[in-house]
């Protein structure tokens, strides 16, 4: 009697297992077809907030900043404390009309514009290279500019 026991056990056991896999197998492939289509991450309506590049810049200097800008770089954005590309236009502009940047005003703060804007830290303590790349050194000069502006 003891070895009818054992059988029936490991058939009952593979059949256990074989309906288990052939249940995953049939789930997985429903269950995948049935979840919807993702969501975006990032839609067009939200792109201007993450557009923003404060340049380590806390709220308060960058609406010194661009009360600043609105007074002398024709910057008409809100004074939110954002830098978004209205306002790096007119820290373009400003860098146009004062360090020979000589390209677009594109709002963009890409490399170019932050050597433009290296070159004119020099007398706010940046003493790093003129590379593109704003580090601690090009932040920290920023700032000192833009608290110590009246607007």
């Amino acid at each position: 009697m003891r070895p009818r026991v054992m059988k029936r056990s490991i058939v009952t056991a593979t059949a256990v297992v074989g309906l288990a896999i052939g249940t995953l197998a049939g789930a997985g492939t429903s269950f995948a077809a049935s979840v919807p289509a993702a969501e975006p991450a990032v839609s067009a309506g939200d792109f201007s907030t993450l557009a923003t590049n404060n340049l380590g810049l806390n709220r308060d200097q960058a609406k010194q900043l661009q009360r600043w800008l609105a007074l002398h770089y024709n910057y008409t954005g809100d004074i939110d404390g954002l830098l978004g590309t209205e306002s790096w236009k007119a820290v373009q502009r400003h860098l146009r009309m004062t360090w020979d940047y000589d390209l677009a005003v594109d709002g963009i703060p890409g490399p170019n514009t932050i050597k433009a804007l290296q070159r004119s830290l020099r007398g706010y303590g940046y003493t790093g290279p003129i590379d593109g790349i704003a580090g601690e050194g090009t932040r920290r000069a920023f700032a000192k500019f833009a608290g110590g502006l009246d607007a």
